[in-house]
């Protein structure tokens, strides 16, 4: 499909549905309303699946569609959205290029990355460019929706060992980061901050790491909020990648076989 040819089905598709998500914002009496999404992909076809799953739940509104990165940033400023739910590949601006601007840009919207592939260079490019998760495209339609819901709250949407199996493959010798990461400063963690980004870091999750350490599920979170902002990492899928490109995880192995 041409960029021409996708910029005007879901620049029409964006316009016809904003306008009624403008008004889905905000429920009766103030609550918050539903989730604003904004799905990006080049296939008219794979764009129309992904509304037809995400349009009926009562708890997410389809805001807009774009057919390239281009228009999916352009996009994101005009509707807003909550969610950007990005393919990895597409023309003009790939998925890549388009998540790290609107990280930077829009830092309240939040984007799931798409790939044919779960263990993809171009999904590590994604996480280090501010995606909150990435999915492979064969995913279940609940998995898809509790995916949406899950970076929404601003924790990411990969699980702990497939994002361990996947950094373990691709960090050490994939490109460096296409935005920059900040580079994280160990002695700034207390030594129990640092042993929870380890254990994170070797794909444990919040229960199996307060079992490790012995303490609480919320002195385990509380602990992962201090790592998040002391590294200056948005999420759990940042932390991790933080956690190899330092050396972290590979400190620990040396010391294990030691």
């Amino acid at each position: 499909m041409s960029a021409a040819a996708g910029g005007t089905t879901s620049g029409t598709a964006g316009g016809t549905t904003g306008g009624a998500a403008g008004t889905a914002g905000i429920a009766e009496g103030g609550a918050p309303g539903p989730i604003r999404v904004l799905i990006a992909d080049d296939q008219p076809l794979v764009r129309r699946g992904l509304a037809l799953i995400l349009g009926p739940d009562p708890d997410i509104v389809v805001v807009a569609e774009a057919g390239d990165g281009e228009e999916a940033v352009a996009l994101a400023h005009r509707h807003h959205p909550d969610v950007v739910v990005m393919d990895i590949r597409m023309p003009v601006l790939d998925g890549v290029g388009a998540t790290g601007r609107i990280a930077a840009e829009l830092p309240g919207c939040r984007v799931l990355a798409l790939s044919t592939f779960d263990l993809d260079e171009y999904v590590v490019a994604a996480l280090r460019a501010g995606a909150s998760g990435f999915l492979p495209k064969d995913v279940s339609p609940e998995e898809l929706l509790a995916a949406v819901r899950t970076v929404h709250t601003g924790e990411a949407a990969v699980a702990p060992r497939l994002l361990t199996r996947l950094l373990s493959a691709y960090v050490t010798t994939a490109a460096p980061p296409r935005s920059a990461m900040p580079v994280p400063v160990v002695g700034d963690l207390t030594p129990r901050e640092a042993e929870v980004w380890r254990l994170m870091a070797t794909g444990l999750d919040n229960g199996e790491i307060a079992g490790e350490m012995d303490i609480s599920g919320s002195t385990v979170k509380n602990h992962i909020t201090n790592v998040f902002n002391k590294l200056g990492v948005r999420d759990r899928a940042q932390a991790v990648i933080a956690a190899y490109e330092s050396g972290i995880v590979e400190a620990a192995r040396a010391r294990d076989l030691a």
